[in-house]
């Protein structure tokens, strides 16, 4: 064999390769924050939120008239005062009553109306989503006057169903462009299989695109409740009686031009924010995937 031959029957040298070298502190990317840069941020963030709900949970737990900075000795008597006194537990059940009726209305109407835009192609209907886009931009002040005339003409005055009715209009532009936006993620073969499967248009957006708007339904309805819970002015305009009053019109009854009782104020803060602090913890996965669901295409 001859030396030319023998070189290429050889096998190659192993060349060692070096090792790639350790990511160290300078060598760390742009884009990499060191931690105390986050939480830093955040610390001063969460100690400007929580004092305030501090002070709050401070003052309806400590006696009347003690300046302790530490709720001890614990007490309740603010809770049982704006609960039986100051009619507490009748603005909480009116609250709830018109919360989810509020939620229902707005997310059945919405959702009809979502899957009209999203499906069907009709002539004004660009020219109907701008003037959906542009009520956004109407404050709810200016609908008291219009809404006062119908209610009276209708008899709803001091009834809930007026601020129901008032609440549902105000929140339906913008659920009803999130829900058509939902809607339009869902692929429409998926409706077509099912038309071919047998089922009707109803039956088929039953089976096949309702369960997958759930996450935006929850979101939807969580924007319709808040709202209404927390709404001050319909309730202030359209209800007289004491026994038909909300959370926020009790609240305000709380403060007077001569004196402000902090710890009844405080209780009945709480007993306003607890509910809905409730309902977000129990719907926050639900919630994040709405919000997220019209960012990506299905």
């Amino acid at each position: 064999m001859s030396v030319k031959e023998a070189t290429k029957a050889a096998p190659a040298p192993v060349r060692d390769t070096p090792e790639p070298p350790r990511p160290t502190k300078r060598n760390r990317a742009w884009d990499e924050a060191p931690r105390w840069q986050v939480y830093l941020p955040l610390g001063i963030y969460l100690v400007f939120t929580l004092i305030p709900f501090y002070w709050i949970l401070l003052f309806s737990l400590r006696p009347a008239g003690s300046t302790s900075l530490v709720p001890w000795p614990m007490t309740f008597e603010h809770f049982e005062k704006v609960w039986t006194e100051r009619s507490f537990g009748t603005y909480f059940t009116n609250s709830v009553l018109v919360g989810v009726a509020t939620l229902l209305m707005t997310t059945l109407v919405a959702l009809a109306g979502g899957y009209a835009l999203a499906r069907f192609d009709f002539k004004i209907k660009r020219a109907f989503m701008l003037a959906l886009l542009c009520s956004q931009f109407v404050p709810g002040a200016l609908l008291l006057v219009p809404l006062f005339e119908i209610f009276a003409e209708l008899q709803m005055i001091n009834s809930l169903g007026s601020v129901i009715l008032a609440e549902t209009v105000f929140q339906l532009p913008l659920s009803m462009i999130l829900i058509s936006n939902f809607i339009k993620n869902v692929p429409y073969s998926l409706e077509e299989a099912a038309w071919v499967d047998g089922c009707n248009r109803m039956t088929a957006f039953r089976i096949v695109v309702l369960p997958l708007l759930r996450p935006g339904l929850i979101a939807v309805g969580s924007f319709a409740f808040v709202h209404s819970w927390n709404h001050f002015l319909f309730a202030l305009m359209f209800l007289n009686n004491q026994d038909k009053q909300t959370i926020p019109v009790g609240l305000n009854s709380l403060m007077s031009a001569d004196s402000v009782d902090l710890g009844a104020l405080a209780a009945g803060g709480i007993i306003a924010a607890v509910p809905v602090v409730i309902v977000f913890a129990f719907i926050q996965k639900w919630l994040i995937t709405g919000f997220s669901a019209g960012a990506v295409k299905g």
